[in-house]
């Protein structure tokens, strides 16, 4: 048996472990990301004074009038993280989650950029957006649901 073929046959079991945990730790991220989205929607709603002053005065959101862009971030963090959960429009809801993101970093970099743990919380979650959006997310969802039942009926 040579070299490679012991490797293979070492890694075979593992691959199979890791491979099973997939379903899991695709919610875990999915139920990550709209935790934290939904709280930061949840926290602008509950206080709209406050929000509307930090969009007007601290967060500089480019081509938009701060009163649009309140409303516009609040909505997203709001109603993206409830798609995300449930697993219907994923793509959709990640790629707005992650352009979400981007713009609150653009927005308020100069205000990361003096908590270094609040800017690496912002790229963090870019990463798992990035994931989330680039893989085919098959489980747990709504949209895994439609598509096998729309292939059914196409057969």
């Amino acid at each position: 048996m040579t070299l490679t073929n012991k490797v293979v046959s070492l890694w075979s079991p593992v691959d199979k472990i890791l491979s099973s945990l997939i379903p899991l730790t695709d919610l875990t991220a999915r139920l990550y990301i709209a935790k934290v989205f939904f709280m930061s929607g949840w926290s602008k709603i509950t206080d709209w004074e406050t929000t509307l002053w930090l969009f007007e005065e601290e967060y500089k959101v480019p081509q938009l009038p701060p009163e649009l862009a309140a409303y516009m971030a609040t909505a997203g963090e709001l109603l993206l993280p409830v798609l995300l959960v449930i697993g219907f429009l994923t793509r959709f809801a990640t790629t707005g989650l992650f352009i979400l993101n981007i713009v609150a970093v653009i927005s308020y970099y100069t205000t990361l950029q003096s908590s270094p743990a609040a800017l690496q919380d912002h790229l963090q979650w870019g990463i798992i957006l990035a994931m989330l959006a680039t893989a085919h997310v098959k489980y747990f969802t709504i949209d895994n649901f439609v598509e096998r039942k729309l292939m059914s009926n196409g057969n």
